[in-house]
């Protein structure tokens, strides 16, 4: 898993910079990355499936379950369940929504874009060599 952290950013050679510049190259590289992985997975999918995801993303509670008891029925006993929720610190039996969220919307991707990591580290990739090749500039302009 890609972690948008301070040391994505030292590896990049900027992680020298305040922290607020930090934060801010941080959330601009995760609305970047968000935007150019769903920009290009988008164009593989059915207008009924984008509204899927986008009902799941928007945290329809309805929908969400709906999904689950269709997709994944049994997705309370589970393994990758149980363990997603100890991650997260959740009560399998009464999670928040967005970490509900969360562990439905992996799922969904994996079956509707099963090169869906694959298109994140490209992404990510490219997002990397872009920083690189302006570095002397973002750290010029601290």
């Amino acid at each position: 898993m890609i972690q948008l952290d301070d040391n994505f950013l030292q590896d990049l050679g900027v992680g020298g910079l305040p922290d607020d510049q930090k934060q801010a190259i941080l959330a601009q590289v995760y609305e970047e990355l968000e935007m150019r992985v769903g920009t290009q997975l988008s164009e593989n999918l059915s207008d009924e499936q984008m509204a899927e995801f986008d009902a799941i993303i928007r945290q329809d509670e309805e929908k969400i379950r709906g999904w689950l008891n269709i997709n994944m029925p049994d997705y309370a006993q589970r393994e990758d369940y149980q363990a997603f929720m100890q991650s997260a610190q959740q009560d399998v039996t009464n999670p928040s929504l967005a970490t509900l969220v969360e562990f439905v919307s992996s799922h969904w991707l994996a079956k509707n874009s099963p090169d869906f990591k694959e298109v994140v580290a490209a992404t990510i990739d490219e997002i990397k060599r872009e920083i690189m090749g302006s570095r002397d500039a973002i750290l010029s302009a601290a």
